[in-house]
């Protein structure tokens, strides 16, 4: 047996063991480690790189919009947390407290932040005096605490890595203005960046954030066949201003609760990418957050000018991409199974008679498809490839989304939709939680998100019969 078909091999295949593939990947690509704390990961280099990308491309459209970053405290006074009641009920399950500071025991327990909704709103109360100093355009990238009790690498963790929005505005108007346009950021950066089709919403009473107004969100579809909640976003109204006693004078000269907003994306991403784009060889990455996009390969390196050749050709290329060339000596086949299972893009493969050709073979990761490109022309030819790659891996999830999307008009095919195919079921609500409560208890799908914009299947509830109110997404989760 070759090196190229064991290491593929060590890989378990997604149609034998969906969750078992997925640890395969995350661990054999060198994405994370476990520590010794039950469910915090070690986010390796390779893993880590990928998230600055994210990061990068995230932060830069955030600053466009305006919003600065700004570090709060990883700790939050019990006494603070409490004055939200909705908040901390909602996340009372999942809080890790601090009791102890050395040997002597606190007078008041410390949360480890969860969310940092608390902390904001103490600092707007003290900043926050006049209309002129609105709106604040705030945003952390942090790491926060909620203590599950099953955790998945990337997906559900006890501590996790994120960026959470926290802004605040004189009107109401221009609060729900700003969720819905963090929504469509979030709804762009999936899309376009990680070449990941998802559905955008509003979440439903009882999915919603704990002490928001509403909530929204985008889903994603992984390949099998459950959603995944990638981002949110959420308008708070003046609820939490209330709470915090943040007030300030309006243009009438009179003080008035302002308006909040909070949203937010995770590490969790990174899970999304490899279940929406991955395959039995490893990982496939959107160039746009790969560590290395182009990976050179020389052939018979050994020999005289190749390498030569190769470092030449990697220093026209960084220019315009993340590029770097293998001179490990592990046989060519290895090295091409190692870049594939790490999801490097594209593969250029040079050798002795490529050079006499003043060409090299270009191969894609997404379909192992070979072309070949005159050397001459590499600088085009290389941004054009990872565009159609791109473009190829959105086409096939969307494709396989779209084929995973099914009609329920009732409850009997609701559950016998839910009972044997896996993906998202399009179905009306009439809004009562009662219905919701009912697919989840019975078929474990829950309401993922309300779509008003999109055409009404049908003017009755599935669940009820009763008059629907909204056509909803509805799932199986992680």
């Amino acid at each position: 047996m070759s090196k190229t078909k064991k290491q593929v091999e060590e890989i378990t295949a997604m149609e034998d063991d969906f969750a078992k593939w997925y640890t395969d990947i995350v661990r054999k690509a060198q994405l994370m480690d476990y520590s010794s704390v039950k469910g915090c990961m070690i986010i390796e280099p390779y893993g880590y790189a990928i998230w600055e990308n994210m990061v990068s491309i995230l932060d830069k459209k955030f600053k466009e919009l305006g919003h600065e970053n700004v570090s709060m405290p990883m700790f939050i006074p019990e006494s603070l947390l409490q004055k939200e009641k909705d908040h901390i009920e909602g996340f009372a399950p999942e809080v890790a407290w601090v009791t102890h500071g050395g040997n002597e025991k606190l007078q008041e327990r410390l949360c480890v932040r969860p969310t940092s909704e608390t902390l904001f709103c103490e600092h707007y109360a003290k900043v926050v005096h006049s209309w002129r100093d609105l709106p604040k355009l705030y945003n952390q990238w942090c790491n926060v605490v909620r203590w599950e009790k099953t955790t998945r690498p990337f997906l559900r963790s006890s501590e996790f890595q994120w960026q959470e929005g926290h802004t605040i505005h004189e009107t109401a108007e221009e609060a729900k203005n700003e969720t819905m346009q963090m929504l469509d950021v979030y709804h762009n950066f999936f899309e376009k960046y990680l070449a990941i089709p998802a559905i955008k919403g509003q979440k439903t009473e009882s999915e919603k954030f704990a002490g928001a107004e509403s909530t929204y969100t985008i889903e994603a579809l992984m390949h099998d066949g459950k959603a995944l909640q990638s981002a949110t976003s959420h308008y708070f109204g003046n609820h939490f201003a209330k709470a915090f006693n943040i007030e300030f004078q309006n243009r009438d000269n009179k003080p008035q609760n302002p308006y909040q907003t909070s949203w937010g994306c995770t590490t969790r991403m990174i899970g999304a990418v490899i279940m929406v784009h991955g395959d039995n060889r490893g990982l496939v990455l959107p160039p746009a957050i790969a560590p290395v996009q182009v990976m050179i390969i020389p052939i018979a390196m050994q020999k005289e000018g190749v390498l030569e050749k190769a470092k030449e050709l990697e220093g026209r290329l960084r220019k315009i991409c993340r590029v770097k060339t293998d001179i490990s000596d592990k046989s060519p086949g290895w090295k091409f199974s190692e870049h594939e299972m790490r999801g490097v893009p594209l593969r250029i493969e040079i050798g002795p008679k490529d050079i006499e050709k003043n060409q090299c073979v270009v191969v894609r990761r997404d379909n192992l498809e070979k072309t070949f490109v005159d050397l001459n022309d590499i600088e085009v030819a290389i941004p054009e490839l990872l565009e159609k790659l791109r473009k190829g891996i959105y086409k096939k999830a969307l494709e396989r989304r779209n084929q995973m999307t099914y009609e329920a008009h009732n409850f009997e095919e609701f559950e016998n939709i839910a009972k044997s195919k896996p993906g998202f079921i399009k179905a009306m609500w009439c809004g009562d939680e009662n219905c919701e409560k009912k697919s989840k208890e019975i078929t474990a799908f829950t309401s993922r998100c309300i779509r008003d914009n999109e055409e009404k299947i049908d003017t009755k509830c599935a669940f009820c019969g009763k008059e629907a109110k909204h056509l909803v997404y509805w799932a199986k989760a992680y």
